[in-house]
């Protein structure tokens, strides 16, 4: 279901419906928190699983979010160099992904950012951009080094070494103080966001966006916290 999504994902991107591309890329990482879940609870680990777990990831979180940001770019008429550069994410979440896969270190949370929350930055962004293409986030998104820099940002975040927490629930898995209040204070972002949309005129996507942004801040916050208590 995650690579179906991905893959179907990537046909309406390039077809401009980011519409459908987004909620696709959404159903991608539901697919995804359910398939982890029920392998942590009754314990069904394969190493066919998680091989097929990183190539449907690297579709939907990799190569989906990386082609609607170009397409975003192309869009606004920026078709030339600058407008390749959205692809980095992809490879860079192929490295990423393939790093997480050799590690032993990253069993109950991550070292770098992790590539749906990645991906959920990026699908969040194109799809506010293509439904209000007036408003002043539009409009920098049409520069071109605004979507650049901020690939160049994430792509560099998800190779990083910075420890970033897992919202990982069930068997075999457990969190120190530090990493449960992170939980905490994201969930409590996420709530915020949810109300904020459902009773003022915030777009969702934008809720999607400032959510996991804040996501990303959280932890780069508490990275001098987390990284003294795993030393």
């Amino acid at each position: 279901m995650n690579l179906l999504c991905g893959a179907i994902g990537v046909i309406c991107t390039f077809q401009g419906r980011m519409d459908i591309a987004f909620p696709l890329m959404i159903a991608a990482a539901a697919a995804d928190f359910c398939d982890g879940l029920s392998a942590r609870l009754l314990g069904a680990y394969s190493d066919i699983g998680k091989e097929l777990d990183s190539l449907a990831d690297d579709i939907s979180f990799g190569l989906l979010p990386a082609l609607m940001l170009h397409k975003t770019m192309a869009d606004a008429g920026c078709s030339t160099v600058p407008g390749l550069i959205p692809l980095l994410i992809a490879a860079f979440s192929a490295l990423r992904l393939a790093k997480f896969n050799i590690d032993e270190r990253q069993h109950s949370s991550f070292l770098g950012l992790p590539t749906p929350a990645c991906a959920m930055v990026c699908g969040s962004l194109a799809y506010f951009v293509a439904a209000h293409p007036g408003s002043v986030l539009a409009s920098l998104c049409g520069t071109v080094w605004f979507i650049p820099a901020v690939s160049i940002v994430l792509s560099a975040l998800l190779v990083c070494e910075i420890p970033m927490f897992a919202m990982k629930f069930g068997k075999g898995t457990s969190s120190d103080r530090v990493t449960a209040l992170l939980r905490v204070i994201f969930l409590a972002i996420v709530f915020i966001m949810a109300i904020a949309a459902v009773f003022t005129s915030l777009d969702w996507s934008l809720a999607v966006f400032f959510a996991f942004s804040g996501y990303i801040l959280l932890n780069l916050a508490a990275a001098p916290f987390t990284k003294r208590q795993n030393s």
